[in-house]
């Protein structure tokens, strides 16, 4: 499609639609982890997505939305899109990809990003394109990279990170894969996988010390009720993927699979302009409720995450990517 439009003006126009589901449309089954709030990237992105769809497939083709893995934890969901059953489509974090393509983990090293702009260079370009190839050959169609709202950092409830000698020893929840665990035990905490939905009991009865993550997140899902602070590491950003069934996607008629990709394009467009804003605004609002945020020393952090990143391309078979990400200027 050739249609061209501000993020202002797409917002505005999805508002308003509002077209009722013929009785035989096919169901475009959207699954994601995060609440249906819109202080969350994904269910923004998602939002706008569905509205977009609605209104322009005739009616042929409606997005219903599924937050709050209402169709199943992620790992879960993405067994199921292989199969062609559940989710039509999902949005999630690349890390639950390294299950399924081990090239995808090289995103998600530590201290690998240098700004929002070096990430989208980077997935648009031969990076993603690779990456989504390499996706494809397990049964999902790419159709979007997003941004999470803010760089990764750590999260505690009872003991204050000043300083990187502050994390030794600290449960920190992390997503299930090999690099995040490597890259948290790297930094000298207890690296603890866990269940993104299990995060926020695993806060309220000690049996984390904190987590990782963004402050949009932490916004969206009121981790606020049961954290105090915030240690800005930025050891991560991590990227989002938005991302179908190969199954589904066939099944759908080239009109409809045009305004899908759009809707997509459109999402991921409006996510990506309201990034760095949602994250200064996260954190102000974390202040208000009584969060204590403090900046510390990365640079060891940052010099002894290269002898990772070398080390955990090399496992994943992405030397050449993790070459080329570092090169993108």
């Amino acid at each position: 499609m050739k249609t061209c439009l501000s993020t202002g003006a797409a917002l505005a126009l999805v508002a308003s639609v509002g077209l009722a589901t013929p009785a035989l449309a096919k169901e475009l089954k959207l699954s994601y982890s995060h609440q249906a709030d819109m202080a969350s990237e994904i269910h923004t992105a998602a939002w706008v997505f569905k509205n977009w769809v609605n209104e322009n497939t005739g009616g042929s083709l409606q997005v219903k939305l599924y937050p709050a893995n209402a169709l199943g934890e992620e790992r879960a969901v993405y067994e199921g899109m292989q199969l062609g059953g559940g989710a039509s489509c999902v949005i999630s974090g690349t890390t639950i990809l390294n299950n399924f393509s081990k090239k995808m983990g090289v995103v998600d090293l530590p201290f690998l990003w240098q700004s929002y702009d070096h990430l989208h260079k980077v997935f648009d370009g031969p990076v993603g394109k690779e990456l989504a190839a390499d996706v494809e050959k397990i049964g999902l169609k790419t159709i979007g990279w997003l941004d999470s709202w803010g760089w990764r950092n750590v999260v505690t409830a009872k003991k204050e990170v000043k300083t990187p000698e502050d994390l030794k020893g600290l449960k920190i929840r992390t997503i299930q894969s090999p690099v995040y665990v490597a890259a948290l035990n790297a930094m000298g905490a207890n690296a603890t996988p866990m269940a993104f939905g299990e995060v926020y009991t695993g806060m309220q009865t000690g049996v984390l010390d904190g987590f990782e993550h963004g402050s949009a997140v932490i916004v969206a899902q009121k981790f606020y009720e049961v954290s105090k602070y915030v240690a800005l590491t930025e050891h991560l950003i991590s990227p989002l993927i938005f991302a179908c069934s190969a199954k589904e996607w066939q099944g759908w008629t080239d009109k409809e699979k045009e305004v899908v990709q759009y809707g997509a394009k459109l999402g991921q467009d409006v996510n990506r302009a309201l990034a760095p804003q949602r994250e200064a605004e996260a954190f102000e609002f974390l202040r208000t409720k009584g969060m204590v945020i403090n900046k510390i020393d990365r640079s060891g952090f940052v010099k002894a995450a290269q002898e990772v990143q070398d080390k955990l391309a090399k496992d994943l078979g992405a030397e050449q990517l993790l070459k080329v990400i570092r090169e993108t200027k």
